[in-house]
């Protein structure tokens, strides 16, 4: 018996100026702003936006309903995730269980961190590996599992 095989790569995206995208990738129905860098083996789902002057690192995962603000990070290898397994396994197709994430401008990401159906904040740092459950309001730099502020930022210091 034969597989059903489908491809990998870009289908229905609408991109900036300046964009640079390495291959192999698999971006479909997604926004891509000016300057926008996508590193290879990256998979960006339909309805998601990345905005102007972000950085998606290879191996890295961006899940349908997340918007991504301006001049972000996303480190090697960042998962974000829309199904919190409500009714205790996957939502098998059912969108209506899913959640939006929104990352607010100048966001790094560290790799491997794991992005749930937040909202984060304008300048805001996360830690390599760390698991981000609930939102983030205060500017700071934030790590562990789950994420915790471990530094607030000063509104005068550079993130």
């Amino acid at each position: 018996m034969s597989p059903k095989l489908r491809e990998a790569g870009i289908v229905g995206v609408e991109f900036g100026a300046n964009v640079t995208v390495v291959q192999p990738v698999n971006l479909y129905g997604c926004k891509i702003g000016d300057d926008v860098f996508v590193g290879p083996f990256v998979e960006i789902q339909k309805d998601v936006t990345i905005g102007r002057g972000s950085r998606i690192q290879s191996h890295s995962f961006l899940c349908e309903m997340v918007s991504l603000g301006e001049y972000c990070v996303v480190a090697h290898g960042v998962m974000f995730i829309n199904d919190l397994f409500a009714h205790g396994g996957p939502a098998r197709g059912d969108t209506s269980l899913w959640k939006p994430t929104r990352i607010g401008n100048r966001v790094s990401i560290g790799s491997n961190a794991t992005i749930l159906p937040v909202t984060i904040c304008d300048d805001v740092v996360i830690g390599a590996g760390a698991v981000v459950t609930r939102d983030i309001a205060v500017p700071g730099a934030y790590a562990g599992n789950p994420a915790r502020l471990i530094r607030e930022f000063n509104q005068k210091e550079p993130v």
